[in-house]
């Protein structure tokens, strides 16, 4: 077997990045940096033979992790996004935004052939103070750093993801490669859906224990298959969240489709600590019940009280919303499930919500693999260009423009 290639995940979360290098069977992670300490016990339980570094990025110096870094390949990550985001209001003073000049920093001192960092849509839009924009001051970091880049705004359904997840991948070469923008072109015509993606998993109720049951029904469809592959006979992290009566009686009022916006006000949400008064702000993803035919909305940090099991009148499990995100079964998700906005750590809904789609990372992973091949002369060019990549010298920029 012809030995892998070398990667690092810079800002890992639970390690979904990881997870789809790892499944193309062609890189090894050599070394992970989480600073959550919940995001990094699921890290480390799924990926036993990385390095894992748990601290703050701004903390590590190159001397740290010279030793790991050696001829390293690939470098992957994605830098806290929060103030990049479009779902809410943005702060140009938010620390979090210069987190990528980490990402830049380790880039400089490692110099991998390959790094691709992933964030939010609204990193292309972001300006700061000074009405820059963003997404022009990473760029040319990165080619101060001595890397061409391309970026392409990629659909997780696009890729086999049964979810309809847009993020942002900025995917750089290093400038004494053969200099080549890259496209990463959809794997599939034909979207998973919600109900193709969980359905044999145990149908549970509010406040029900899933975890230890075995699955209703053998693979019904090749994502099951493919998601239960290496998993246990049992389930695990399925439990489901309690409920009180009233908001069950509200969900049993939304339809496939709908949200708390479409039930009657005698269902409304009502304001926090005044059960008798209604609430007057309504957003609309809030409680949708998802459609059981179509793809998932995107699975965020906050899913947890945003999506209703297109079946049963209860938010989904942890399961089922790694599933959405195409993390396989066997794949453990450790720390608290849920938690109060007042705690510190991520809860693993909020792991779930903030990694990059494993099954998505692997075509990623594989295109990069196909392009080493090409570099290692195991391959030509016109082969390359049969596989996931487009390449072209003069290739415009459309996200940029």
């Amino acid at each position: 077997m012809c030995e892998k290639f070398k990667v690092i995940d810079l800002f890992a979360g639970c390690g979904g990045f990881s997870k789809g290098f790892q499944m193309t069977n062609h890189f090894d992670i050599k070394l992970a940096i989480e600073i959550d300490e919940n995001a990094s016990k699921t890290y480390k339980e799924n990926h036993k033979d990385t390095v894992l570094i748990s601290e703050d990025i701004t903390k590590i110096t190159v001397e740290n992790i010279s030793e790991i870094a050696n001829n390293i390949d690939v470098v992957i990550g994605g830098p806290p996004c929060q103030g990049f985001s479009l779902a809410g209001k943005r702060d140009p003073k938010d620390p979090r935004n210069s987190l990528f000049r980490e990402f830049v920093r380790i880039i400089k001192f490692i110099q991998p052939k390959v790094f691709v960092m992933e964030n939010v849509i609204g990193i292309l839009s972001a300006k700061t103070e000074n009405k820059e924009k963003v997404i022009d001051i990473i760029l040319n970091e990165f080619n101060k750093a001595n890397y061409y880049t391309f970026v392409q705004k990629l659909k997780a359904s696009d890729f086999g993801v049964p979810q309809d997840r847009v993020r942002v991948f900025i995917t750089g070469f290093r400038k004494d490669l053969p200099y080549y923008f890259s496209e990463y072109l959809p794997q599939t015509n034909k979207y998973i859906t919600v109900e193709e993606a969980i359905m044999d998993l145990p149908l549970i109720h509010a406040g029900e224990i899933g975890t230890g049951l075995p699955y209703s029904s053998p693979p019904q469809n090749p994502y099951q298959v493919l998601m239960r592959e290496n998993a246990p006979d049992i389930v695990t992290c399925h439990d489901a969240m309690k409920h009180t009566k009233r908001l069950i009686e509200r969900f049993q009022h939304i339809k496939q489709g709908q949200s708390l916006k479409d039930v009657a006000e005698e269902f409304g949400a009502v304001k926090r600590g005044n059960p008798k008064e209604k609430s007057g702000i309504i957003y609309g993803q809030n409680n949708y019940r998802m459609i059981a035919n179509k793809p998932s909305p995107t699975i965020t940090a906050s899913f947890q009280s945003n999506f209703i099991h297109p079946f049963m009148d209860r938010n989904l499990t942890a399961r089922e919303a790694a599933r959405l995100q195409s993390f396989p079964d066997d794949f453990l998700f450790l720390g608290p499930r849920t938690k109060m906005s007042w705690e510190n750590g991520l809860s693993q809904y909020q792991q779930i919500g903030n990694a990059v789609s494993p099954l998505l990372a692997k075509h990623i992973a594989m295109s990069i693999y196909y392009y080493f091949l090409f570099l290692n002369g195991e391959i030509t060019k016109e082969e390359f260009l049969q596989k996931n990549l487009v390449l072209n010298l003069n290739q415009k920029n459309d996200y940029l423009s």
